[in-house]
């Protein structure tokens, strides 16, 4: 060993037999390494595979065409756009004025010389062999060579005919079809046959249908609307080729006539951001991450990746020392040979360094091969195909650069003590005495302080969870490096303890190179379950508290908004039949205009209705000045006068929270109150006697009624709205009952019995039921249940109030064994070295008459003691960080709620966040995984040793 390259060579030969000797060590330290190496390859060539390059983007978007042109809904006025066509905005300024709306012909907005191809879409609900699937309806003449690249055949043929439409492989899975199937259309009777299968590369998960233009929507909707059903509502884009392209001068031309385009010349060479009209307007910002939040993302996952080479490094330090220990004869035959420190330090180095680099190639080659492998489950998953299978080299090699240096990292301590080894102990076996560094806890009490002190700031001072997180970090790799001293003080409860347990336990402490890195490894992971697993228990806890219920528990209720109710009898008679009802309530809604109009989405000939608020009851903070209308009416109160006002019960939303209704107000009889849980005889009366009832007071005006106003033209009313004016239209009133108290009525405000609505002459139509159940509904009702609304083919609304459920139990039980696996192998690995240690006084004890179960006993003890130090540790380590976070959490959410006050928002109930340990995972820790690691440890261990060779004299 005269140079460097002949020691290392010499040093790596070495390594590289005994690795290859210790297969089961050196496939566990391997496997530690490859596993996060096979995880983040494979993330990296996933990640890449699925980027699109502007051209691959393109040709899914447009095809082959040079642009599409878009209606962005706007009425026609001039527009700016970003480059990309996906952002834009009127090019007036409309602050204080209505904001335009409205479609425009986009046909007139073409250049001249421009071929065309239309491109619409809309909704409806096809019959399939399961019932009635919502699917997606595209015309468009996908086999003309403008479109080629946007629906890529898999089967099949695209349609050429106007009864043949083309289906996506998604859509014929869900459906049950084939191809060669006949597809009809809910309300439509005429029968199109499936002629191919295609596939849309961005949206594998779409249900989508293609026909020629003209062939499906329009007859669909002419035939709906026949039938006084809800028409599928079509939008249309046109896919366009002009010689030349389409330039950025031509895009802002058009943008000029309220169109949108996505054009292929200025994707590929975008324009300059000052070039780009859109991006200079005052109020428009570019949304993009700052250059501070990019440093904190960074910084975060520096320290993510930074943890978990250190927990590998623990978890695989001690394996490396095992082997050092078991080769020490070895080394020390090196060392009589001339061999100096370098050299043992290089021997030991150099497997980690063999096995860095095969757990690099492992783990890369395995990256590669299951991502290759696995891509269309992959793109599945991911809902779009990849652009390619792109292979970053350089990323690669970065990735698999840290699995060699964590294998070195790994074994730096253990080639450490093996070099301070004196030749003579390593020939004859004996274990040297070393002192533990005094100046490690130092520095691990240094950052624990540090560490708490920048946590505590972080969750106290500001609102930044990133302060948090680096502090906590900070203090646990502190305690990490107090592992030696606290492993220490443990030794001091020893003589508390049976002969076995001390044994194991002085053990421990005289050998705290071997054991502190195995306590640190689980002590890392312990603490991070148990920071994750009071996080998650106290984020539980306060979902539960602000949990709002729709209806009293076990309750029903079913509604549906189309058709004017026509299905409305059926689905109520349905959910009467499979449920256990108790009481149904049939509820109705009051109609303005067409029976058949929806409450959410009005058309032509249909109209609204308002309860109108008294003057008086009023918010005066939400009354609008009709002398300002575009100024916030908050703004005229101070923010004394707008807390106080936020405690006014003008002020105050009553009614709670429940199952979506038209503004709170329903057609029905006392039957309801009694499924709402009201109790409140004198409302039952009222309603039984033909009178409404009223659970908002702010409704009932000086007369004892509530004020109906009837709105017909929706134009006229939203632009008095935005003036600050009272709508037009007919105002009717009906007498109310107002409940005296304020009870939990689930949403619903205003109860109006069948009579009152006839006799104030107003509309009604059957919009669902409520029902209460004699005990909750079993999974086989609710499934058989809603496999029969299925098949009605309506949009049904069911809801069944179950109570919060919570999923926390899954998480921390996932979290309890992922905390089990890693101290039960980072136990077993320092028991494997303890008994390397011990050989020698095992075959003593068994020559002076110990029986064979000492062996089993001592070793499941000596695992024990490793997993319960570091179960203890890490559990007082890990509620740190999750204290933290819930603080800062706290802080953030006082300050929403104290600026919703100075506003006049209405800030509603004070912040409920509480810090919840969760006592059975903290249990399960202590308690089972030690006692399991113990077991494990003693049932895997011989009863008698290897035959002791005898030594030569």
């Amino acid at each position: 060993m005269t140079t460097w390259y002949h020691s290392w060579r010499a040093a790596i030969r070495i390594a590289r037999r005994d690795a290859w000797r210790s297969k089961g060590r050196s496939f566990l330290v391997l496997a530690m390494i490859a596993l996060p190496i096979l995880g983040v390859s494979a993330a990296d060539l996933t990640v890449r595979s699925a980027e699109l390059s502007t051209e691959q983007s393109l040709a899914r978007r447009i095809g082959a065409a040079d642009a599409r042109l878009s209606d962005p809904g706007m009425g026609g006025v001039p527009i700016l756009q970003a480059p990309d066509g996906n952002n834009y905005a009127p090019a007036e300024d409309f602050n204080d004025k209505p904001f335009p709306e409205g479609s425009t012909d986009i046909a007139k907005a073409l250049p001249a010389g421009a071929k065309t191809l239309t491109d619409t879409t809309g909704y409806a609900k096809l019959r399939t062999t399961h019932g009635l699937l919502p699917t997606e309806i595209r015309e468009l003449k996908a086999s003309d060579p403008m479109a080629r690249g946007i629906m890529p055949v898999v089967s099949g043929r695209l349609p050429q005919k106007s009864d043949e439409v083309a289906a996506t492989t998604h859509f014929l899975e869900s459906s049950g079809l084939k191809v060669g199937s006949k597809l009809t259309a809910r309300g439509f009777d005429r029968a199109y046959t499936i002629v191919g299968a295609y596939e849309l590369p961005d949206e594998l998960d779409t249900d989508q249908v293609n026909a020629l233009p003209g062939a499906l929507i329009a007859p669909l909707a002419k035939a709906l609307e026949a039938a006084g059903l809800q028409g599928p509502s079509a939008g249309t884009s046109l896919l366009v080729t002009v010689p030349g392209g389409f330039t950025w001068n031509t895009v802002q031309e058009i943008n000029a006539k309220g169109v949108t385009v996505l054009s292929r010349t200025v994707a590929l060479n975008p324009p300059a951001d000052s070039e780009v009209p859109l991006f200079q307007k005052e109020d428009w910002g570019k949304y993009e991450e700052s250059t501070a939040a990019k440093a904190a993302a960074l910084a975060a996952v520096g320290t993510v990746v930074g943890l978990a080479m250190l927990e590998i490094c623990l978890l695989a330090g001690p394996a490396f020392a095992v082997g050092a220990r078991r080769s020490r004869r070895q080394l020390g035959l090196v060392g009589a040979n001339g061999g100096d420190r370098r050299h043992i330090r290089a021997i030991v180095l150099a497997g980690g360094l063999v096995i860095g680099v095969a757990a690099a190639v492992v783990g890369t080659l395995l990256g590669l091969i299951l991502t290759f492998a696995l891509q269309p489950v992959l793109e599945d998953y991911m809902g779009q195909r990849f652009g390619s299978f792109d292979i970053r080299p350089l990323e690669l090699l970065a990735i698999a650069l840290l699995a060699v240096v964590t294998g070195l990292l790994a074994a730096i301590v253990p080639a450490i003590t093996a070099s301070r080894q004196s030749v003579l102990a390593s020939l004859t076996g004996r274990r040297g005495v070393r002192r533990s560094s005094r100046v490690l806890p130092v520095v691990g009490l240094v950052a624990v302080g540090l560490g708490a002190t920048i946590a505590l700031y972080g969750s106290t001072m500001t609102d930044q969870f990133i302060v948090v997180a680096g502090g906590s970090a900070l203090a646990e790799l502190g305690v990490v490096a107090l592992t030696p001293a606290l492993v220490g003080l443990f030794g001091r409860t020893g003589r508390l303890l049976p002969l076995s347990p001390r044994l194991a336990l002085r053990d421990a402490v005289r050998n705290r190179g071997r054991t502190a890195p195995a306590v640190a490894a689980v002590l890392a992971a312990v603490a991070g379950t148990v920071a994750v697993a009071t996080y998650a228990a106290s984020e539980d806890t306060q979902r539960r508290a602000e949990y709002q219920a729709q209806l009293p528990h076990g309750a029903v209720s079913v509604t549906m908004d189309e058709g004017g109710g026509r299905d409305v009898p059926g689905v109520r008679a349905t959910v009467q039949k499979l449920l256990p009802v108790g009481v149904r309530a049939d509820v109705d809604r009051i109609a303005v205009g067409k029976k058949n109009c929806s409450m959410y989405e009005p058309r032509e000939g249909c109209g609204r209705y308002e309860v109108i608020i008294p003057k008086a009851h009023e918010c005066p903070m939400w009354a609008t000045d009709v002398a300002k209308p575009g100024q916030d009416p908050a703004e005229k109160f101070s923010k004394a006068e707008r807390r106080k006002l936020a405690k006014d019960w003008r002020c105050q939303e009553s009614g709670g929270y429940g199952v979506p209704t038209d503004g709170g107000l329903l057609v029905g009889d006392e039957k309801l109150l009694r499924v709402l849980g009201i109790e409140d005889p004198a409302a039952e009366k009222a309603l039984a006697a033909g009178r409404a009832v009223s659970f908002d007071k702010r409704n009932v005006n000086a007369r004892g009624s509530v004020d109906i106003r009837l709105i017909t033209d929706i134009e006229a009313a939203d632009r008095a709205m935005e003036q600050g004016k009272e709508a037009p239209g007919e105002i009717r009133s009906l007498p109310v009952h107002q409940v005296a108290r304020t009870p939990e009525t689930y949403g619903v405000r205003l109860v109006v019995p069948p009579a009152a609505a006839e006799k104030a002459g107003f509309d009604t139509v059957p919009i669902g039921a409520y029902f209460s159940t004699e005990q909750m509904p079993t999974t086989e009702q609710r499934q058989k249940l809603d496999d029969e609304l299925d098949r009605t083919g309506a949009d049904i609304s069911l809801h069944v109030e179950e109570g919060y459920t919570s999923e926390n139990s899954i998480v921390l039980l996932a979290l309890t064994v992922f905390a089990g696996l890693i101290t039960i192998g980072a136990a077993g690995i320092a028991t494997g070295l303890a008994q390397a240690d011990a050989e020698a006084d095992l075959k003593t004890l068994a020559a002076v008459g110990a029986p064979p179960r000492v062996r089993r006993t001592l070793s499941g003890f000596q695992c024990g003691v490793v997993a319960a130090m570091g179960v203890v540790l890490g559990s007082a380590a890990g509620v740190l960080p999750a204290v933290g976070l819930r603080l800062t959490e706290k802080r953030q959410q006082m300050g929403w709620y104290q600026e919703a006050l100075d506003n006049g928002w209405g800030a509603g109930e004070l912040p409920y966040v509480p810090i919840v340990v969760p006592w059975e995972t903290l249990a399960t820790l202590l308690v089972a995984v030690p006692v399991g690691a113990a077991l494990l440890a003693a049932l895997v261990t011989r009863s008698r040793g290897a035959l002791a060779r005898r030594e030569a004299t």
